[in-house]
């Protein structure tokens, strides 16, 4: 190959290929289809992940983990992160939470964690909050506010039995 050879071929605006338009187009009869057989039928297509009959590769490769697709998407925020980003008597909300990059993507849900200690007094709102993290901002004389939205799933919840 040489420099000179490095655009040969390559064309700005290539010409369509008028296909079955008879034999001097170079693409007449079959049009390109060859004889007979599935691929030459109309409205024949393949799958794109087709691998000519041998095991697919996503049947090959193991499986593995669980995913819930309707789960909320929950962020967490520890007390120890509240501690060192905001000052004494200011609010916590999920936007200035996230204006401060304590929490990066997207939520639905925000998680206050009790992990680390609280000297500050906070006015925290979230979605939902941790037993340990809610005495903490209590003790520390701070408020915390539940925020409306998805309910948060309470498991193993007892049913009242019926009395007769």
């Amino acid at each position: 190959m040489n420099l000179n050879d490095v655009h040969h071929g390559i064309q700005k605006h290539k010409k369509r290929k008028r296909i079955g338009r008879g034999l001097g187009s170079g693409h007449g009869k079959t049009a390109g289809k060859g004889h007979k057989g599935q691929s030459s039928r109309s409205g024949w297509s393949m799958p794109p992940v087709f691998e000519g009959g041998q095991m697919p590769l996503i049947r090959r490769i193991p499986k593995r983990g669980f995913h819930n697709r309707w789960a909320d998407d929950v962020a967490i925020v520890k007390l120890s992160d509240l501690e060192s980003a905001f000052q004494a008597g200011e609010t916590v909300t999920p936007e200035t939470i996230r204006g401060r990059s304590l929490v990066k993507g997207s939520f639905e849900v925000l998680k206050v964690l009790g992990n680390g200690t609280l000297t500050k007094s906070l006015k925290v709102s979230a979605h939902r909050f941790s037993k340990s993290a809610l005495e903490k901002i209590l003790q520390a004389g701070g408020e915390a506010t539940v925020l409306p939205g998805k309910a948060p799933v309470v498991k193993n919840k007892q049913k009242a039995k019926k009395q007769p």
